[in-house]
C-alpha cells in the first residue's frame, strides 16, 4: 500500500480544508470559497473529520453534476455518520461541488459556464466559474488527501445501473492499492479504464487528477434519473466505509465483492435524430450486438432513427426521459472481459 506519512500534518495541529479546520478527535464544517473571476463566484461546502490517531487523508467528493442527487445524499448522511473517535487518520468530505446545477436543476453541467465539473481538473485560477472551482478542489482536496472516491450516479436523464471504474495506470503499486479499493466499494459491475490521462496538467477529471499525482482513486456510480433510494444510498454509503475498513481508517474487515463483472469497454449509442425516444431494453439487461434497443419518433409519431448495439453486453445505462436531440446519448453498453 502507497505511505501516506509523508503526507500528514502533526497530529497534534488542526488539519484544514477551506474554513474548516478540525483537531484530532473533531468534526468542522465550512466552505471552500471561488472567488468571482470573468463571471460569478461560489462557494462549495467541505467537511473534515479528524480522528484520534494518525492515519492516511482520505477524500469523498461528490456533486460535480448537481443532479446526481443520490451521491450528495450519501456524502451528506456520511458527514454525520462518521465518528471522529473511531476513525484512523483523516476525512475530507465534498457533497457538492456544483451549487448552480443543483439549485438550478441543470443536468451535467454546470449552468454558470456550461462547462462539465468533471471534464476541467486541475483547472485554472483566472478561468470560467468551473474551473476556478476546479483549481480549488485540486490545490485543497487533491494536493491534501491520500486516496480518493469519486461518487456520481445517474443524471435526470439517466436510467443507470450501480457500477463503478477501474483505472489501470500502468504503475503496478498504485494499480494494486486502487484494485482493492474498488472490490473493497463492492459495486458488482466493474468498468476497467486504460486510457485516462497520464498528464496532471491536463487530467480532466476528480479521479486523474488523483492518479496522475500519486494519490490511488476511484469512482463509483449508483442512483438514477433523479431518484433517490435506499438501496442506492446504502451501496455508495457502506462502499466508502468498507474502503476505510481496506484503508485502516474504521475498524473491521474489508469485505470484497465476489466475482464482479468486469467491463472492458463501453459503447455509446447516439442518436442520429431529434424527437421523442422510446426504449425498448433496461438498464441492467444483456443484448447482443445488433439487436434493436430503441427508437426515436418525431412529433407525430413517426419513427424517424432506431437504435441498435454495436456489441453484445450489458445495458450501463439508458435515456430515462422520452426528450432526445439529435447526437444525444441514448444507451452505454459494456462489453463484458474477463478479470484481470
Amino acid at each position: 500500500m502507497i505511505a501516506w506519512t509523508a503526507f500528514l500534518p502533526a497530529q497534534s495541529t488542526k488539519f484544514t480544508v477551506g474554513s474548516a479546520s478540525a483537531a484530532p478527535g473533531e468534526k468542522a464544517t465550512g466552505y471552500i470559497d471561488v472567488p468571482a473571476g470573468v463571471d460569478a463566484a461560489t462557494r462549495i461546502p467541505v467537511a473534515v473529520i479528524r480522528g484520534t490517531k494518525s492515519g492516511p487523508v482520505l477524500a469523498l467528493v461528490s456533486g460535480a453534476h448537481g443532479t446526481e442527487y443520490t451521491s450528495i445524499i450519501a456524502l451528506e448522511k456520511l458527514i454525520q455518520k462518521l465518528d471522529p473517535a473511531r476513525i484512523t487518520g483523516t476525512v475530507i468530505i465534498v457533497p457538492l461541488v456544483n451549487n448552480a446545477s443543483f439549485e438550478q436543476k441543470v443536468p451535467h453541467v454546470n449552468p454558470v459556464d456550461g462547462k462539465s465539473m468533471n471534464r476541467f481538473y486541475p483547472g485554472k485560477q483566472d478561468g470560467t466559474q468551473t474551473e476556478r472551482a476546479l483549481y480549488q478542489i485540486n490545490r485543497q482536496v487533491v494536493e491534501q488527501c491520500d486516496y480518493l472516491i469519486d461518487l456520481h450516479g445517474g443524471d435526470l436523464d439517466e436510467d443507470l445501473r450501480p457500477y463503478s471504474y477501474w483505472s489501470k495506470t500502468g504503475d503496478e503499486k498504485m494499480d494494486t492499492v486502487t484494485h482493492g479499493m474498488v472490490l473493497a466499494f463492492g459495486l458488482d459491475h466493474i468498468i476497467i479504464v486504460t486510457d485516462r490521462p497520464r498528464d496532471p496538467n491536463a487530467a480532466r477529471y476528480l479521479e486523474s487528477d488523483a492518479t496522475t499525482r500519486g494519490k490511488p482513486a476511484i469512482t463509483a456510480e449508483a442512483g438514477f434519473a433523479g431518484t433517490v433510494r435506499p438501496e442506492d444510498l446504502d451501496a455508495l454509503m457502506n462502499g466508502c466505509m468498507n474502503v476505510m475498513r481496506y484503508l485502516k481508517m474504521l475498524p473491521g474487515t474489508a469485505l470484497a465483492v465476489e466475482h464482479p463483472v468486469w467491463i472492458g469497454k463501453v459503447d455509446t449509442v447516439t442518436s442520429e435524430y431529434g424527437g421523442t425516444f422510446y426504449p425498448l431494453v433496461r438498464k441492467g439487461n444483456y443484448v447482443e450486438q445488433g439487436m434493436k434497443i430503441g427508437e426515436v419518433t418525431d412529433h407525430f409519431g413517426q419513427v424517424q432513427f432506431e437504435a441498435h448495439a454495436p456489441a453484445a453486453g450489458v445495458v450501463l445505462y439508458i435515456c430515462a426521459v422520452p426528450s432526445m436531440v439529435k447526437g444525444g446519448t441514448i444507451a452505454n453498453i459494456g462489453e463484458v472481459v474477463k478479470g484481470p
